[in-house]
Parts: C-alpha cells; structure tokens; sequence
C-alpha cells in the first residue's frame, strides 16, 4: 500500500528509525498506532517542508509566529524541531 494511499514507510532519522504514514489520514495515522502498540494518549510527530506547510497545523498566537518564522528561517532544511498544540479545527 503506498504511502497516499494510507500505507505505512520506514524511514531514517538522525538518530533511529522511523514509522511514517500521511499525517493528515487519521486512518493512517491510527496504523501507526496499532503497529508500535502505542498508546493513543501517546503524540506523534508530523514532518513538513516549511513554516507555511506547518502554520495551518499548529494552534500558536501572533508572537509565537514570528519566533518560529525566524527559526525556520534560520534552521531549516535541518534538524530543528518545534514543539506546539495542534490545531483541530
């Protein structure tokens, strides 16, 4: 099954292993779930291109964007992760 089509990937990261799926396919995403035995309370991290690609999947106020605007200016395309609420509308 291929992954836009809901299937899970393998993937290496800097330090591990990954298991990926289609971060907006809740379906998808729930394969991860049932094959790590995870528990749903559990959260999972979303990979994206750029700030623009993150912005309508994070929930943060104006001062927090201009933050994170300059640190993924400054660092990305590279190891920088930003820790933030979701946005679930």
């Amino acid at each position: 099954l291929k992954l836009k089509e809901g299937g899970l990937v393998s993937f290496p990261t800097e330090t591990v292993y990954g298991l990926g799926a289609n971060a907006l396919n809740p379906d998808a995403v729930n394969l991860i779930f049932k094959a790590k035995q995870r528990p749903l309370t559990d959260p999972v991290i979303v990979h994206v291109l750029n700030f623009d690609e993150a912005l309508p999947l994070i929930d943060i106020s104006d001062k927090l964007k201009k933050c994170y605007k300059f640190l993924t200016d400054t660092f990305w395309p590279g190891p920088l992760t930003i820790v933030t609420k979701a946005n679930m509308k």
